[in-house]
């Protein structure tokens, strides 16, 4: 290797580890299969929502032990999977109890399964100019919903006792954006 530039030591010295030490891609099957299931449904929300209903993913299937704890200072998203042609993204998120979203919307349509734990979902509608709460549902294990804007203003909060995880399905690239959150929203009390 003497004679040779300092930059074509180093990516010789890359070869030789790559070779002696290969890194492997490990993917996720049971995301890779529901990848599969939504790809040719990402026009019909509700067609999303069934296929997501019959996947029934166990969140031991979705995330490692490390990821399904989740962190004390906010809920945790995790992407998952973002389809080649960054149409939909998978992402799984974990909430602590108590954790909970800000009042906010989407840039485009999700659908949500509970796979683990309780997930409380507080629908927001607009009354005299101001935001007003709507509606509050539990979904456990097993609940799966859909939201498409405009209209799905909502608040998401794990009011349980253990750690909860939810998968979502998003029609937009989440991984590039980095959130699904189109904007927040200060609601009077």
């Amino acid at each position: 290797m003497l004679g040779r530039s300092p930059e074509d030591r180093d990516l010789t010295w890359v070869r030789i580890c790559a070779t002696l030490f290969p890194i492997e891609l490990v993917k996720n099957k049971t995301v890779e299969d529901l990848a599969a299931r939504v790809r040719p449904l990402l026009d019909d929300t509700a067609a999303v929502a069934a296929a997501v209903q019959r996947a029934a993913p166990d969140p031991r299937d979705l995330l490692d032990p490390e990821q399904r704890r989740g962190r004390a200072d906010g809920y945790t998203q995790h992407v998952l999977y973002v389809e080649p042609d960054r149409s939909f993204s998978i992402v799984g998120l974990v909430w602590q109890p108590g954790q909970k979203t800000p009042v906010h919307d989407h840039v485009c349509w999700c659908v949500v399964a509970v796979v683990q734990g309780e997930e409380h979902e507080t629908l927001y509608e607009r009354r005299g100019g101001r935001l007003v709460p709507a509606s509050t549902t539990c979904n456990g294990p097993g609940s799966v919903s859909a939201c498409e804007p405009p209209g799905d203003i909502h608040r998401v909060s794990n009011a349980g006792d253990e750690v909860a995880i939810s998968l979502h399905v998003y029609g937009a690239d989440v991984e590039a954006r980095g959130t699904s959150i189109r904007r927040c929203y200060e609601v009077a009390r």
